[in-house]
């Protein structure tokens, strides 16, 4: 490996903003030692790493933790800035749930019903899962409810939702169509398409964060692989997508890399900083 930006020159970015699930994380959720070894070079010549993930605080500080990451990051679509050295939430955005509960009627109008789940406000903020709603596999935890109701008996960050037929796209659009007024609508990932404060994004949340960090948008080097990512490159200066990213996010990326599984984060950190 060829030696670090030397002492003194400027860096290519200062702010490197990572997306997590198809971006940094590889599909068994781990990071690749040379990810590990690129970001850690590019630290060490001064650029600070913010992870930007569509994950709610309770679904994200495992990993985190697995990485020894100690400063911010930007959690639940935007809605939280999370100080993971000190396990403390910075800013935490909730969903109005009169207006969710009324866009909701509305899309329902439009496509039939929905299986709804729910992610919950704060550090342990649980994920209710309501009938029908299907749950990726893997290590994440979620509360199985039989009563709908109970998913609006807390404050909420957001609020998820799948159609028996539709794909992610069509729900997407057919639920902008009717209650994009009301909330924002966002794709986050495969049968992930949820409902958010009207003009939440992930811009929102990792501007707020650099903006403690005293770094812009034009020092910004952003990497990610779905339409909720979209705000991000709209933001940075550098947008860069995955691979296999949503055709969505490639037609707005300055750059494509390689798939997550092949370190494309890697690949482009050792071209800037190396």
């Amino acid at each position: 490996m060829s030696s670090p930006t030397p002492a003194g020159s400027p860096l290519p970015y200062k702010l490197i903003a990572t997306d997590l699930d198809g971006t940094l994380l590889r599909h068994d959720e781990s990071v690749s030692e040379r990810t590990r070894r690129a970001l850690a070079v590019a630290t060490a010549a001064g650029a600070a790493h913010i992870v930007v993930t569509g994950r709610a605080v309770p679904w994200t500080r495992h990993i985190l933790d697995a990485l020894d990451y100690q400063g911010l990051a930007v959690c639940g679509q935007g809605a939280q800035v999370y100080h993971a050295g000190e396990r403390r939430l910075l800013t935490s955005v909730t969903l109005d749930r009169q207006l969710a509960g009324l866009a909701l009627s509305k899309i329902e109008a439009e496509v039939g019903p929905l299986h709804l789940a729910a992610s919950r406000d704060g550090l342990a903020g649980e994920v209710l899962v309501g009938p029908g709603y299907q749950v990726q596999e893997g290590p994440l935890p979620n509360v199985p409810i039989d009563d709908p109701g109970e998913l609006w008996s807390a404050p909420l960050n957001k609020v998820y939702i799948q159609h028996p037929t539709l794909d992610d796209d069509a729900l997407a659009r057919a639920a902008r169509q009717v209650a994009g007024d009301l909330v924002g609508v966002m794709v986050a990932g495969p049968r992930v398409v949820e409902l958010l404060p009207l003009g939440l994004t992930k811009a929102t949340g990792l501007s707020l964060a650099a903006r403690r960090l005293g770094i812009t948008a034009k020092e910004t080097l952003a990497f990610g692989d779905m339409p909720n990512d979209v705000p991000m490159f709209a933001w940075a200066a550098h947008g860069v997508a995955m691979a296999g990213a949503h055709d969505e996010l490639k037609a707005v990326a300055d750059e494509i890399t390689a798939s997550n599984e092949d370190d494309g984060v890697a690949v482009v950190l050792e071209r800037l900083y190396s």
